[in-house]
């Protein structure tokens, strides 16, 4: 039996990674991330650590890099079978090696293996990466470290057969043998106005008067429970900005690396004239994860509601703010697929009706998260004339074909927008920002304590915005001076959300100014926005910059290399000159010293990473959770957007019958007077929530609106809805409302 002394997993075998060390550095919108993974074997024989862990899906790993004792071995990036081949023949020969490579299947999972490390022996990893922050609902930037990483579902018959990729070893969060230390830096040109978290962290520092600099740090003991997030906000975020960074002397001429590049961060602005109207057509298709995940509770507590049951509530409160005129469907799938139309029906009180009975019977109850068959099912459906299709998929986000999943989307995205929707700890940032990338939509994560229902509701705006089409990028640079655009094709704009564009300059650059224009049609309304840049590199910038563009570059010849051609060779090359991993290249280091071969042979360790669902095993007792009673007003309301005059309204209004009907003028039709109270409640009690009930009170207030044309007696003066003039009826009403609701 084996003397197993320190840290152990639930099988008993020792543990080698003692700890992580993470150094987070925020510039404006852009982070950059240092990792130090500290090993130890204390057993009695060498071990080779293997550690498969997640990253963000975006992110430019830059550097990696072991120390032992007092030597440092900086890795190279080289072809990924060159690269595990020196590995290999490293560790055969009694040599320490170490190798860091990314998932052939998805670009979110990497796999760091630590080898021959002799008994009684440290090493210290260094991991560096470079990533941008995605900007949230309310205008702030989100950084997402991964600390969880949930099992990958592999369907039958997907490429690279069944059971292949990477093997992750989990136990339960609570059970993780390994501590987390977390800091962080921000600095930006605007002032920081704060930092929030999901974790508990320490207070908020200043570092300077004007509070454009800052520093937190996590508080002591996080658990794995949950992935670690900051929400950086600063004032005035919207503003566009550039950023030009000097080429490397020592890199090859005429190569991304040797040349200036630029990145520029641009939030097209909208006629107001245009925005303030929504579609009133569109298919909308509603695909929502039922694997058996989804039953696991939003946050990591017994206490709260679960992802599907949130997820039913989100639908609800979707169905109902859709628009009349429109056509809609929903798919539900797990290990299969189910729909509750045959194909997308037109929206009426019929169909609302049997679609809401369905989802109100949606359970996490089929098996595994098989999203691929529904998604070429539905892209497959012939296309409504004058309905554009607008996809949203909900999903915990738990696959390993993601690369199959993109190349789908990426194939059928002329004839549809996609909006995708994170829920919990460890939803794949491949998967769910790819689904929207390629599909010309828009992502969004749930997680810790965030409501669903505001999220959704912002992308389903999104998706009532007339589309944006005809979008062309022009340069206005020096004489002399060209330009090699990096960034794929903008598909994509929405109002107040961040588009970026990387660049390489090639010329005489120096000090002069540049122009850049985005032209696009709105609604049939040319439109165009207009940036203008300084040329000169900005000082102490580092390499970030050629970091991100090389990464923009490089996932953009992989998606080529899907769609075949020979660009692997290009991604190589491009990976090799850059120092940016790829999905065809690794970093592997070799320890080449005099010292003493290692001897005998390696026992292989697989570091554990936490696994949520072996927690929420432990409490997995169905709770009873009190209907808001928000949902409960909204599940009253009918498709036309009226509300009818019956206890229940009452109820939910937190009246009687009778008091409501107190109210009532004389000559005022029940069902007018019925959904005014609505919306007199709605914007008197639940006005922090407007963002999620906006868009039903518009369709309640059109139907008010068709009242009174249809209506040769109007009720009384005040009660005739103007355009835009809601809060003024309000306000009329409120005069003569006995009891404030």
């Amino acid at each position: 039996m084996v003397n197993v002394c320190g840290l152990v997993t639930a099988k008993q075998e020792p543990v080698p990674l003692k700890s992580i060390e993470v150094e987070l550095e925020v510039r404006d919108h852009v982070a950059t991330v240092v990792s130090t993974l500290l090993y130890e074997n204390k057993e009695d024989k060498p071990i080779e650590a293997v550690f498969v862990f997640p990253l963000p899906g975006d992110a430019a790993v830059c550097h990696f890099s072991a120390t032992i004792g007092q030597t440092q071995i900086v890795a190279e990036v080289k072809e990924k079978q060159q690269a595990r081949e020196e590995y290999d023949d490293a560790l055969s020969s009694g040599q320490q090696a170490f190798l860091l490579e990314e998932s052939e299947q998805s670009p979110d999972i990497f796999t760091l293996s630590v080898g021959s490390l002799p008994p009684g022996e440290s090493a210290s990893i260094r991991l560096e990466y470079v990533t941008e922050l995605a900007v949230q609902a309310d205008d702030g930037l989100r950084f997402c470290l991964p600390a969880v990483l949930n099992p990958r579902y592999r369907p039958r018959g997907s490429e690279g057969g069944e059971g292949a990729g990477v093997q992750v070893t989990s136990v339960p969060a609570s059970l993780v043998p390994y501590s987390l230390s977390f800091s962080a830096r921000v600095s930006s040109p605007r002032p920081v106005t704060k930092v929030e978290s999901s974790c508990s962290l320490e207070p908020l520092q200043y570092l300077d008067t004007e509070r454009t600099q800052a520093s937190v740090k996590l508080a002591a003991g996080h658990r794995f429970d949950r992935d670690v997030e900051l929400l950086i906000h600063y004032k005035d975020a919207h503003r566009p900005t550039a950023v030009a960074e000097a080429g490397q002397a020592s890199a090859k001429p005429g190569t991304l690396m040797a040349d200036p590049a630029v990145m520029l961060s641009l939030y097209p602005e909208f006629p107001e004239s245009v925005m303030s109207s929504v579609a009133s057509r569109g298919e909308f298709v509603l695909l929502m994860d039922r694997s058996g995940s989804m039953g696991s509770p939003m946050t990591n507590s017994k206490r709260h509601q679960t992802r599907i049951s949130s997820a039913r509530d989100t639908l609800l409160l979707l169905l109902k703010s859709l628009p009349m005129g429109c056509h809609f469907n929903i798919y539900s799938f797990g290990s299969g697929y189910e729909h509750v139309f045959p194909q997308s029906v037109e929206y009426s009180e019929k169909t609302l009706e049997e679609a809401l009975r369905r989802v109100e019977a949606m359970d996490a109850d089929l098996g595994g998260t098989e999203i691929l068959q529904p998604l070429k099912h539905i892209l497959s459906q012939p296309c409504i004339p004058s309905q554009p299709r607008q996809l949203f998929v909900f999903t915990d986000g738990q696959v390993a074909n993601t690369k199959e999943v993109m190349s789908l989307v990426r194939k059928n995205s002329g004839s549809h927008r996609c909006f995708s929707f994170g829920i919990g700890e460890g939803a794949s940032s491949a998967l769910i920002n790819g689904l929207a990338k390629e599909g010309g939509g828009h992502a969004q994560f749930i997680t810790g304590t965030d409501r669903m229902q505001p999220k959704v509701m912002q992308s389903l705006r999104f998706a009532l915005q007339p589309t944006v089409v005809d979008i062309s990028i022009t340069w206005d640079l020096p004489e002399g001076v060209s330009v090699t655009v990096l960034s794929p094709p903008i598909t994509a704009l929405f109002q107040g959300q961040r588009s970026l564009i990387y660049a390489q300059l090639s010329g005489e650059v120096g000090a002069a100014e540049g122009c850049v224009t985005v032209k696009y049609s709105l609604a049939a309304h040319p439109s165009q926005n207009q940036l203008r840049f300084s040329l000169k590199p900005a000082e102490d910038s580092g390499s970030t910059v050629h970091r991100l563009a090389a990464r923009t570059r490089i996932r953009s010849l992989e998606t080529e290399g899907q769609q075949g051609g020979g660009v692997k060779e290009k991604v190589v090359e491009l990976s090799v000159q850059s120092g940016v991993s790829s999905s065809f290249t690794a970093f592997v280091a070799v320890n080449k010293g005099s010292g003493e071969p290692v001897r005998g042979p390696l026992v292989r360790r697989d570091v554990p990473t936490p696994d949520l669902a072996c927690d929420e095993e432990e409490h997995a007792t169905p709770q009873q959770f009190c209907r808001d009673p928000l949902l409960q007003l909204v599940s009253l309301q009918k498709a036309s957007g009226c509300w009818l005059p019956d206890p229940a309204l009452a109820a939910s209004l937190g009246k009687t019958s009778e008091e409501t009907e107190k109210t009532k003028p004389p000559s005022a039709n029940r069902e007018l007077w019925a959904t005014i109270l609505a919306l007199i409640w709605l914007h008197g009690v639940k006005v922090d929530a407007k963002e999620e009930w906006e868009l039903l009170a518009m369709k309640a207030v059109s139907w008010l609106r068709a009242q009174n044309g249809n209506n040769n007696k109007p009720l009384q003066p005040s009660f005739t809805v103007h355009e835009n003039n809601l809060p003024c009826l309000i306000f009329c009403l409120t005069l003569f409302t006995p009891k404030k609701f």
